[in-house]
Parts: C-alpha cells; structure tokens; sequence
C-alpha cells in the first residue's frame, strides 16, 4: 500500500544544497511528520495536503548565524550617530526594557525572519555595549515563549556583559556580579535548551577582549573564560562570541575558549595568529556583511574558506541599517569580496548560498537535521515565488537566488514539517497584533529614557552629501 504523506510541494526548481549540489527541475518534496521522506522528478506520490503552484523555487530554510535581540525596536535611533545608538541601546536594555520589550521586540524579529524564510537563527539577548540582559531569567523567557508560539527556531545567546562589574540593570540600576549573570545564564540554559522540540537553543557569550585587555585585567579575564569554558563543557551548548578582530581569536584560543562548538562573529582584520588558532581549534567564523564593522575592517572569508574554516552569514540584527533579508547578505558578501580583489569570479553563488544553509548548520552543530533538503531531515523549506519579473526567464536558479531575489519573494514557508506562512499569509502569528505590541514597547521605553528626539531624523540628505561628498554643494547653493 502506497504510503499518504502528509505535504506534498511541487516546484519548478528544487535546490537541495546537498552534497551532491543537486537542482532538480519540475520536482516534488514529500514531507511526512517533522521530516521530509522523499524529493523527486516524475509521478508524485499521494499526499494529505499539496501546495502547487507555478515557478516555485524550494530552498533549505535559511539561518541567521548571528544578530541581536532588542534591536528591532531600537531602528534607526540616532539618525546615523553610531556612538548615540549604542547609548541609547545601554540605557534601554539594561534599564527600561522589561520582559514585555523582550517579548516585543522578539516577535517582531520573528515576523520579519519568517516573512524573509529564515527558519532558524542565533540571537544575542541584548547587544550594543555587550549589555545581555541575565540580571534575571525574565527577559530570556520572554524572548523563548515568543519563538516557540511562532513555530521558528531560536538559539539565544546569554552570558555576562563586559569588564568591569558589578553590572548595574533595572530602573533602580541593581548591581549584579559576573557570578550573578553566569547562574542565571545556566538556568536558562536548563529551561530552554531544546533547539528541536521547543525550538529554542541557548548558547553561552562571553565579550570579546584584546590583548591590551590583559595588561589590566588579566586574571580576571582568565578565571571568566575558565568559568565560561567549564560551563560549556557541562552544558553542551554553543559557544558564540561578537566583534572579533586582529589578534582577538588567538588570544581567545589561549583562554581555552575555542573548539569546533565556536562560532565567532565579525572576525575583521585578522592576523595569521587568528587563522592559526581557528585551523587548531575547528571555531567557525559568523561573517556579516552588511555590518558596521565590516565597513570599518575586513572579514577575510575567501581566504578562510580555503583554509578550511566554516563561514557561515549572519545579518547582525534588524538595527541600525539592516534587517533579516538574508538574500541582500548573500548578494553584499559577493559584491563585497569582489571588489576587494576586483574579480568577479570570487565567492560564487552556490558558495554564498551555502553559507546561510548548509555551513550555518554546520557551524551551529545542526548539519545533521537542518541546512539542506534531503529525505530524513527536518522539512525546513522555502519556497519562492519564482514567477516574477525580476527573477524571469527561469534558468540559472543560483543566480537568480542570490543576484536577484529578497525576502518578498518569499511565498511559503515550512518549518519542522508545519506551514508557518502560505502565499505570504503567516499562520501561527497576528501582523497586527505583532506591530502594534511592538510599536507601545517602542514608544515607552524611549519615553521613559527621554529620548522620544532621537528617533527623528535631524540631519539634511544635503547635508550628509556636502560632508561625504568633501563639499559638494547642489546648484545655487554655497558651500559651508
């Protein structure tokens, strides 16, 4: 007797990532439970229920290696003066920012990733001036419940902030010990590391320090790592760090931080030092091309792909000038490295594609679940609406994927089997409730920090084109 599954998806591309770099045209993807249970050309197999529609691309479900929690709520504020959005960041995160804002803010990111087809991704519980919120378990359980109401798959990194302590939180600004935030962080690690079942991981941070760092603070710098590492080793969990640089991953490998359950992000400038450390240990790197950072120094990914490395993406949250469209990342990663060696040959699509699937699977210890579409995996899956003007005619579908697609032409989305989001209509979550939640906590915490100015833009684009531009002044005008 022929077996019912579940779904049935026929597409008119099916692009599996596996390792045979299969495409499969006028295909079809049988999904039975949580899992996909066979892909194929020719006659389908019978099925519950079958999404089928022209020009569908199948694709892995994407991952997000690496962002930020709170930042969604914090866009844009500051009007472009990075040094006042890292302020403001502070003072909202470590201060008016209650589990309702983590709460908030993370539905918000998870409409936008679900929206985008990312079904899984890594998020720091805070950010900016390496404020994690673990004062208490409260913002990292807000932020797991609203993951797993969306049916989207979060690991949250948790963790002590920087040097020095105590860290002062809350609207009475408390002080807690680093002690303090490594036991919280170990009970959130109890309650919400179920990457699968609950779709919530948790991964241990510690921030990022350099060597100058260890001329006054050395010991303290040493027995934190021994204490994160010790931790680690207990719990299983992923090891993530943000904002690595010259000579910082081989001062991280000498702390016994890494090991192939690292992912480390930003990674710019970094030094044979650094490369020797990742080739010992197995650290993967999370490079972010839309970033800051990777304006202000360089993420040498072509390089560290050939020396073995896994590179994965990751967007670095949806603030202050980005977002979750892990489409856009693919196409800056390939712009961006080829126009440093001015050869556009560099990274090529199926690469980069690669690097927020299958490698970000990889990275994260997820390769044998997630990443890829092949039958006995989870039935991650995305489907784009191939059928438009800016991705037509139909051939060469990883350049079309990576040069000419974004999160719009994201039609369906399935995730562990479930269809969270069907011809761009979410299933599991209210868009409506979801802004307008996000838009109060929005509002009130900048009000409570007095900064309701800085989320108006100030400055003229004539301005910021004068002064970029070394004087530019439109006709009629005189320069200042």
């Amino acid at each position: 007797m022929t077996e019912l599954h579940d779904l049935l998806i026929r597409c008119a591309t099916i692009v599996t990532v596996d390792q045979g770099h299969r495409v499969l045209d006028d295909g079809w993807i049988a999904v039975s439970g949580t899992r996909i249970a066979g892909i194929g050309t020719g006659q389908p197999p019978p099925a519950k229920a079958v999404i089928d529609r022209p020009g569908l691309i199948a694709l892995p479900g994407l991952i997000d290696a690496h962002s930020h929690a709170g930042h969604g709520l914090v866009r844009a504020a500051g009007d472009g003066d990075g040094e006042l959005w890292f302020r403001i960041c502070e003072e909202i995160y470590s201060g008016a920012a209650t589990p309702a804002f983590w709460r908030a803010e993370a539905q918000l990111a998870l409409l936008e990733r679900l929206m985008a087809g990312v079904t899984t991704a890594v998020s720091l519980l805070g950010g900016g001036p390496d404020v994690l919120r673990t004062d208490t378990p409260e913002a990292g359980d807000a932020h797991c419940a609203a993951t797993r109401a969306s049916g989207l798959r979060t690991i949250m990194a948790v963790g002590p902030g920087r040097l020095p302590f105590p860290r002062h939180f809350g609207p009475d600004r408390r002080p807690v010990r680093f002690e303090d935030q490594m036991a919280v962080s170990a009970e959130l690690i109890a309650r919400h590391d179920d990457v699968f079942d609950k779709r919530t991981g948790v991964a241990l941070i510690l921030p990022v320090y350099a060597p100058d760092h260890m001329e006054t603070h050395g010991d303290d710098i040493r027995a934190m790592s021994r204490a994160m590492r010790e931790m680690q080793d207990r719990t299983g969990v992923l090891f993530t760090q943000d904002g690595h640089r010259t000579d910082t991953i081989a001062l991280a490998a000498k702390l016994g931080l890494l090991s192939p359950r690292a992912a480390l992000s930003h990674s710019v400038d970094l030094s044979p030092a650094d490369f020797a450390a990742l080739s010992d240990t197995g650290a993967s790197i999370v490079h972010n091309p839309s970033a800051i950072m990777s304006i202000l120094g360089r993420c040498p990914v072509p390089e560290l792909i050939e020396a073995g490395v896994t590179v994965c993406l990751g967007s670095d949250a949806g603030a202050p000038d980005r977002g979750f469209d892990m489409f856009r990342h693919m196409a800056q990663a390939m712009q961006y490295h080829r126009r440093h060696f001015r050869d556009p040959t560099v990274l090529p699509e199926g690469k980069v594609l690669e690097m927020c699937t299958v490698d970000a699977a990889r990275a994260l210890g997820l390769e044998s679940e997630i990443g890829s579409l092949e039958v006995g995996k989870r039935a991650d899956i995305v489907l784009i609406d191939g059928r438009a003007a800016h991705l037509w005619p139909p051939v060469m579908p990883l350049n079309r994927i990576t040069h000419f697609a974004s999160a719009g032409d994201v039609n369906s989305v399935i995730v562990n089997g479930k269809v969270l989001m069907k011809d761009r209509v979410p299933a599991e979550m209210s868009v409506e409730d979801v802004l307008a939640e996000a838009e109060h906590e929005a509002s009130r915490v900048f009000a409570e920090c007095g900064r309701e100015d800085s989320r108006r833009e100030m400055a003229s684009i004539r301005g910021q084109v004068r002064r970029r531009a070394g004087g530019y002044a439109p006709s009629g005008s005189t320069p200042e």
